[in-house]
C-alpha cells in the first residue's frame, strides 16, 4: 500500500478506532489502534502480550475498562458513556485458529448460518447465497461435505467464507493458518491475501509467524506486555526492529548504544566502528546475520569490528547454518554448511565474528525499549 493510499485507508470513515485500557489481574493492555477501511493490520508479539486480549476486546467479548472503540460512526464501546455492543451484535467476522465449524453441519450450511444469523435470510436465499461463496472461495462441489470430510486447508476457507459472507465491517483473524500444514498454509496464505484485497473492511490479524504477518498485512504492530512497541510497514518493521523480540522475529541481531565520533558504545559492553561519522546519541544498530564473517585466526582490516568469543550453537536452516558466537555482546552469523565443514567449528570453538561498519544499520533508539 502505497503512503497516499494507507492515509486515505486510515482516514476512510468506515474504519477501526480504539483507544483502550483493559485492566486484568496482573495484566494491563493499553494501547491506540487504527485500522482503515481496506486496511490489513497483523498484530504480532510473544505469549503474554495482550494480542488475545486485544482481539476479545473488538469483538465484544471483554469489556473496556476505559476507553473508546469506533467502527465507522457506530460507537462499540465506550465505558465512560456507558455503551457496550455486545458481540452478538456486532457487525465483526471472527475467525478462529481452530475454525469453530459446527460439526453437524454441511460446509453449505455452515456459511449460510452467518447469513441467516447476521442478514435474517431465509433458508433457501442463504443456502443460493452460499453455494455462490463457496465457489467463490474455490470449493466448488464441497457444499454437502461436514467439517470432518474436509482437509484443514478446506475446512479454513469454509471458516473464512462464513465470516465473510455477511460482509461484516470489521473482520477478526485469531492465528487462522496456525494449524494447517506447510504447503497447504502457502495456497490459504496467498488465497487470503487476494480475498483480503477485495473485501474493503478492517481487518485485524493476529498471529505468532512474522511470515504470515509479512505477506498478508499492509502493516505491522508488535505488542510486548501489553504495549505498542512498534508500528509500521512490513518491511520498515523487518529492515529496523525496535526490540530484542523483533529482532529475533527477523532474524537481526540487534544491539543499543550511544553513538558519538564515528563509533558506538553499546549498552552491554563492547564498541562498534560506524561508517557514518554524524550519528549521535541513543541509538539502535541492526546486523543482518548473513554479513558476519567468521575466522578461526584474528582478521585484521579496516573498516571491521572484530568480536571473539566461543561459539555456543550451531543451529542449521536449509543449506546454511546459524552460529551464535559468545562474544560481549553475543551475535548470530549465518554461514553455509560448507563453511561450515571448512572453518571445523563445533561448540566451544573460538572464532572471530567480523563486521564491516558498511554493513551495519543505524538509526535512533527514541523512547523504544531494546537490548539483547
Amino acid at each position: 500500500m502505497t503512503g497516499r493510499a494507507e492515509g486515505m485507508a486510515r482516514a476512510a470513515p468506515d474504519g477501526l478506532v480504539a483507544e483502550m485500557r483493559i485492566e486484568r489481574p496482573g495484566f494491563e493492555l493499553r494501547m491506540a489502534l487504527t485500522v482503515g477501511a481496506g486496511e490489513v493490520v497483523a498484530a504480532l508479539g510473544p505469549n503474554g502480550a495482550g494480542k488475545t486480549t486485544l482481539l476479545r476486546t473488538l469483538a465484544g467479548l471483554n469489556p473496556l475498562t476505559a476507553g473508546r472503540i469506533t467502527l465507522g460512526r457506530s460507537v462499540l464501546d465506550d465505558p465512560a458513556a456507558e455503551v457496550f455492543v455486545p458481540a452478538d451484535r456486532r457487525p465483526v467476522g471472527v475467525v478462529f485458529q481452530d475454525y469453530l465449524l459446527f460439526s453437524h453441519l454441511s460446509a453449505r450450511d455452515n456459511v449460510g448460518f452467518g447469513l441467516r444469523a447476521r442478514l435474517g435470510l431465509d433458508r433457501r436465499t442463504a443456502r443460493d447465497q452460499a453455494n455462490g461463496w463457496l465457489d467463490r472461495f474455490g470449493l466448488t462441489g464441497l457444499g454437502d461435505r461436514r467439517p470432518a470430510q474436509l482437509s484443514g486447508g478446506q475446512a479454513q476457507r469454509v471458516a473464512l467464507a462464513r465470516a465473510l459472507a455477511p460482509r461484516p465491517r470489521l473482520v477478526l483473524l485469531d492465528e487462522p493458518l496456525a494449524a494447517l500444514d506447510v504447503s497447504t498454509r502457502f495456497e490459504v496464505r496467498a488465497f487470503l491475501r487476494a480475498t483480503l484485497a477485495d473485501l474493503g473492511a478492517p481487518v485485524l490479524l493476529v498471529t505468532h509467524d512474522p511470515l504470515d504477518a509479512m505477506t498478508v498485512a499492509d502493516r505491522l504492530i508488535v505488542l510486548e506486555n501489553g504495549r505498542v512497541v512498534q508500528d509500521g510497514r512490513p518491511a520498515e518493521v523487518a529492515r529496523r526492529p525496535r526490540t530484542a523480540y523483533v529482532a529475533r522475529l527477523v532474524g537481526l541481531n540487534l544491539y543499543a548504544g550511544i553513538a558519538s565520533g564515528g563509533s558506538v558504545d553499546l549498552s552491554t559492553g563492547g564498541h562498534l566502528r560506524l561508517a557514518d561519522h554524524d550519528a549521535r546519541g541513543p541509538v539502535l544498530v541492526a546486523v543482518r546475520p548473513t554479513t558476519v564473517a567468521l575466522h578461526t585466526r584474528e582478521p585484521h582490516g579496516s573498516p571491521r569490528n572484530v568480536w571473539a568469543g566461543p561459539v555456543t550453537s550451531l543451529e542449521p536452516f536449509g543449506d546454511r547454518v546459524r552460529v551464535t558466537v559468545g562474544s560481549t555482546p553475543s551475535i548470530h552469523a549465518d554461514i553455509t554448511t560448507a563453511a561450515l565443514a571448512d572453518l571445523c567449528l563445533g561448540p566451544g570453538t573460538p572464532v572471530w565474528a567480523a563486521i564491516k561498519a558498511t554493513d551495519l544499520d543505524v538509526y535512533p533508539a527514541g523512547d523504544h525499549p531494546t537490548g539483547r
